[in-house]
This record gives structure tokens, sequence and C-alpha cells, in this order.
């Protein structure tokens, strides 16, 4: 970052939310064993009606389908909002918000991936702050004031949602997406079951898993770690390695499929205190920008910093590697941090993901460049603090050279 004046706030910013770490109230879900504990949760708190926010494909596939029919057996009224997009807008949190009033609802279920849970959240939001649009939740605790019980079912094993204070809404109007953080987000129980996630394609399960391996990282290296941070991003980095390639080369291999849950659960935890970094700014514009996915977006941009975090990130990422098993103890940091860097490469090929993202634009760049800053600093606790000059070359990266498949 070229002006110190601006490098000091942002570190200073940091340094006063590390401190103050201890006394913020964060908490996790409550975890269910199943689909089938729901109706009995709900019936024993009185909820009488509930919103049910998911997808079109995830509701097409019939993995809503039994829990539907529970709520009904329970006598417990289950009004639906399928439209939710990959990137949700905040059209779809509006349409569902407005479900969610004609229906009297008292409770909020989410399943689907990252996109379901995201809506769901801002849709809590808004009904605690019917007032304030979503345009002005964006950043940090512009919410403060509890959201509907709401239940997560994860059906991918990548964004952590059911497990964060955040949601990532897209404004297509601006073309841009950014997060709302607060912690009346975190929703109060979740569901992780292996069961759901068996019918995930290949590619879905890569992007995700590489997805979950991007909020472990990003938290791990970080300035804002705790004991129990360090602690969650190392299991969900140790089981990523593990099992996402059994995942991705055998969806119906269920030890596989829940170890994954668990690692995206871990990096969720992780990530939510201790926040991510630039790879998540430049994501989250290409997502605002052409609607590219992301988890692919992450996994693309991922080793890509951390080349150029270079020698600030190596310590950190080398006792990841050790932990992960990529590396010996033996090994230097600089040596293990590359090979975690070359495992990340190695696995994206492995698994299909390019190492570019087509879609980029040069006209585009500064514009995106810029919301990533703006997202980004002072909040991100990176190794290597970057301004929207220094980020624009990193979409340049990112970019297709001419001539290359």
């Amino acid at each position: 970052m070229r002006n110190p004046l601006r490098a000091a706030y942002c570190r200073t910013f940091q340094t006063v939310f590390r401190l103050a770490l201890p006394i913020l109230p964060y908490r996790e879900p409550v975890q269910l064993d199943g689909l089938e504990a729901i109706p009995p949760l709900l019936e024993g708190k009185g909820v009488r009606s509930v919103l049910l926010v998911t997808d079109r494909s995830v509701r097409g596939l019939g993995l809503t389908a039994p829990l539907e029919g529970a709520l009904k057996d329970r006598g417990i009224a289950c009004a639906v909002y399928d439209g939710t997009v990959p990137n949700p807008t905040i059209q779809n949190v509006e349409e569902a918000r407005q479900r969610y009033l004609d229906a009297g609802a008292q409770a909020i279920l989410a399943v689907g991936g990252g996109s379901a849970m995201d809506c769901a959240k801002a849709v809590g939001a808004r009904i605690a702050r019917p007032r304030k649009p979503v345009r002005r939740m964006r950043g940090i605790l512009k919410v403060l004031r509890p959201t509907p019980l709401t239940i997560a079912v994860p059906t991918t094993a990548g964004t952590g949602s059911e497990a964060t204070l955040a949601a990532v809404i897209t404004d297509p109007e601006h073309k841009y997406k950014y997060p709302i953080n607060d912690f009346p987000l975190i929703p109060d129980y979740a569901v992780l079951d292996p069961a759901i996630t068996v019918g995930l394609p290949p590619f879905v399960t890569a992007t995700t898993g590489m997805d979950a391996l991007t909020h472990a990282v990003e938290a791990y290296i970080g300035r804002s770690t705790t004991k129990l941070t360090r602690a969650m991003s190392e299991e969900a980095a140790r089981l990523i390695v593990e099992y996402l390639p059994r995942a991705y080369a055998d969806g119906g291999d269920l030890e596989a499929r829940r170890a994954m849950l668990r690692a995206a659960y871990c990096a969720g935890v992780s990530f939510t205190r201790s926040y991510v970094g630039y790879v998540h700014g430049v994501a989250h514009s290409l997502g605002g920008q052409y609607g590219v996915a992301h988890g692919l977006a992450n996994a693309v941009i991922l080793p890509v910093f951390l080349e150029e975090y270079g020698p600030a990130c190596w310590k950190k990422l080398s006792r990841l590697a050790r932990a992960a098993g990529l590396a010996g103890a033996e090994e230097g940091d600089e040596a293990a941090a590359k090979d975690f860097i070359a495992w990340i490469r190695a696995a994206n090929r492995a698994m299909g993901i390019p190492e570019t993202i087509p879609e980029i634009q040069a006209g585009d760049i500064p514009t995106m460049a810029r919301h990533a800053d703006q997202e980004s600093n002072p909040l991100y606790p990176v190794p290597k603090l970057m301004d929207q000059r220094e980020l624009e070359k990193i979409y340049q990266k990112l970019m297709k050279k001419e001539g290359s498949q």
C-alpha cells in the first residue's frame, strides 16, 4: 500500500478489532442430527408457519420434499421461496421477505448452498430492520437486532455460511457484490447431513471444496487469529487435503462427504471470527460484475494472492501446510509454504479448475479493483496491505492471455 497514513489506519483498525475479539458475541449454531429433527424443534418452540428459502435446482432434485412433507404432517405451514440465484440479489431478498410476511412466518429455513443461506440471512436482517434497505446494511454491525429463528441446511460443502455472521448480496443495478456482517445473522441451528450432498456434481464439489480451503487459509494467514480459529483452520485444511479428491472422484463416498461438510463448517467458524482477505474482495467483485461463481473465483484467485504475499505469509502458511500433511517438520518455511501453493495448483488442475477468469475485461478492472479495495480495507487483516492500483495488477494476472487454452 503506497499511502503510509492509510496503511497505518488499516493496521490500527485491525488491531482494535483483534483486541475486541474476546468480548464480541460470537457463537456457533446448535447442530441438529438431520432434517427429521427440524419439525419437532419448530413445534416445541411454538412455530406454526415457516419460510423455506432455497433455489429451483435444489427443490427440483427433491431435496426439500421430505422436509416439506414432514412439516405438513406436523401441521406447520411452509411457504417456499425458490427463486434464489447463484449470486443472490437484492430482488431475491425482497421477494423472499414479502413471501415471509404474506405467510405470517415465524422462522426461516435455508436449504441449499451459500447463495440460499445468504439470501435467507439477509431476509432475516430485513425482517429485523424493516425500514433499512439492503444497500444500507453493507459492512459491519448494521443490523443490531435479533432476526427470526433461522435453521441452515447446507447442500454443498463450501461456504460455511451455516456458521458465519455474513450474508453476501449482489446489487445488479451497480454490478456490486458485498457482505453484510453482523452477529444476529449467525444461524441458530445447522444440519450437517452428508446424504444431502451426495448428488453434488464433481465440478461443484471441487469449487465449493476449494472455497472452504480459501476460508481456512485466509483466516489462518491473517493478523487476527485466535487459538480457536487456528485450530479450526488446521482441521479444515487437513480434511480438505485428504477428502476433497475422494469426494470429487466418488460423489457417493459418504465418509468423504461428511468430512467435507465438517471442513466447510470449521472454516466458517474460523473466518467469521478472523475474517478473510483480498481473495474474497476480488472474488466478490467478479461475482458482482460478471456473475462468476464464488467458489470458482476463490479457487482460481487463491494461489495468485499467496504468491503475491510472498514472505509476508510464508511462516503461517508453512504451519498450515505441515498441519495438513503437505510438508514435513524438517522443511523451512518458504519451502513448506510453496508446497502448499503447489498442492492448490495441482488440485485445481486435477479437478478441471482453470488458471484464469476469462470473463475479465480490461476496461472493468479499475471499477472492480475499487470495489475490492473498499470491501477489504481496513476490515480484512491481510498479511500484506494492497491498494486499488496494486489490486489492479492481480486482475491483470487473472485475465485469460491471448492464445492460451
